[in-house]
């Protein structure tokens, strides 16, 4: 993820000044954005996700018509923001959207958002809409007051995690429902990617881990395209109903996985309810992938943690996935209580990829060997060569090289 620079004032205006990207829906907005821009959005509780889409855009300053902390459980998106030298103009309300057209040229100055024409010389401006500036210091008393709302949040996780084991016991403690892979994966290591949480980075320093130890890579929905760009071919795709494309949090997370991802993976299994029904489901027959089934409650996520677990991987290592408690409220709040169930169940085989390199430092290759021969070696010739028989020896070899020198110039002259 890189991170923005704060636009100076145009033209000794106060403020930061771009031109205006509107849409309501913020993943239809970021495919639009441009370096410098101001993002005009209406999202509660801005997630993370998103707001790293934003930063890596470009853009100087985000006007949310809704709240961007609502305070029902801790976002991290704002705080993200802020971090990364964005100015958030909070609460504006929606009749933004009717007062301002996309690509207009704005201005963001304190609590206001302004519209500016540059007419005879002169600067016109004319009110849009007032909010709220978000500051560093307001976000993260906002986020602390939020996080005191969590014993809520935690009473349904309760009920919901009682209910999750009821209906997923046979899964989660016999691993009984889960398809028998064509991929070899018993006794050895797997990688699960989710289009998530810093995916890019983590793929990255996982490249010595996969060249290296050659694990099974099992792409989760839109995972399967990350490892593609990452420059791996995924041995299996889990995907469920947001990976082919159903729901807004499919749209709005970009999870869908794309055609070529599916057609190019070894295998495909197909992520149903318990009634073995996926809507969507029609889009791998028309694409000609004969797709494994897995009925699961759950998130797809966590069945492919429970497949990888139920084929006998030696190791699960996650990418993207959720890591804490704060990423996991900030998108998927609804299955907690599957998540949190499947790590108890894959615990002891289950590594972050952020924990991967601290722990594994790669192969001996013979060139290691070889280089410690040859400092040996070395070590050992001159300790000799400091002792009588050393330096006898040094002479003789002298004496030869000179020897061979003269007979060399006596084959030339």
């Amino acid at each position: 993820m890189k991170f923005s620079s704060r636009q100076q004032p145009v033209d000794g205006l106060p403020g930061v000044s771009g031109t205006a990207r509107v849409d309501r829906r913020t993943s239809g907005l970021v495919r639009r954005l441009r370096p410098g821009d101001i993002a005009v959005i209406d999202h509660l509780d801005l997630d993370r996700a998103h707001a790293e889409q934003l930063v890596d855009a470009g853009v100087v300053a985000v006007v949310n018509a809704s709240p961007f902390i609502s305070g029902r459980y801790p976002n991290l998106g704002p705080e993200l923001l802020a971090k990364a030298g964005v100015i958030l103009l909070d609460d504006v309300g929606a009749d933004v959207f009717k007062r301002i057209s996309d690509g207009a040229h704005v201005r963001v100055d304190g609590d206001r958002l302004v519209r500016t024409d540059k007419s005879g010389g002169r600067h016109e401006q004319e009110l849009i809409a007032e909010g709220h500036r978000l500051g560093a210091d307001e976000i993260a008393e906002r986020m602390e007051e939020a996080r005191g709302g969590l014993a809520t949040q935690l009473q349904s996780f309760t009920h919901n995690t009682t209910e999750f084991l009821r209906r997923e016991q046979d899964l989660l403690l016999h691993g009984q429902g889960a398809p028998t892979l064509n991929t070899q994966v018993r006794g050895r290591p797997v990688v699960v990617v989710v289009r998530g949480y810093d995916y890019k980075q983590d793929l990255r320093k996982l490249r010595r881990f996969i060249r290296e130890q050659r694990p099974v890579l099992i792409g989760v929905d839109a995972g399967a395209d990350a490892l593609q760009m990452a420059g791996h071919r995924a041995d299996v795709v889990v995907v469920g109903e947001q990976g082919l494309g159903q729901g807004t949090h499919a749209t709005e997370q970009g999870q869908t996985v794309t055609d070529g991802a599916l057609r190019h993976s070894r295998e495909v299994v197909l992520h149903t309810d318990r009634g073995g029904r996926a809507i969507g489901s029609d889009r791998l027959e028309r694409l000609g992938v004969r797709a494994h089934q897995l009925a699961a409650s759950g998130t797809t996520e966590d069945v492919a943690l429970l497949l990888a677990d139920a084929a006998g991987a030696s190791l699960i290592v996650t990418v993207g996935t959720h890591a804490t408690l704060d990423e996991f409220l900030d998108r998927q709040r609804a299955g907690l209580a599957s998540t949190f169930l499947t790590r108890l169940r894959v615990g002891p085989k289950l590594v972050d990829a952020k924990g991967v390199p601290q722990l594994y430092a790669g192969r001996v290759r013979l060139w290691h060997l070889a280089l410690v021969l040859l400092t040996g070696l070395l070590a050992l010739g001159v300790a000799i060569g400091a002792t009588p028989v050393g330096e006898e020896w040094w002479g003789w070899l002298q004496g030869a090289f000179s020897d061979l020198i003269d007979w060399i110039q006596g084959l030339f002259s």
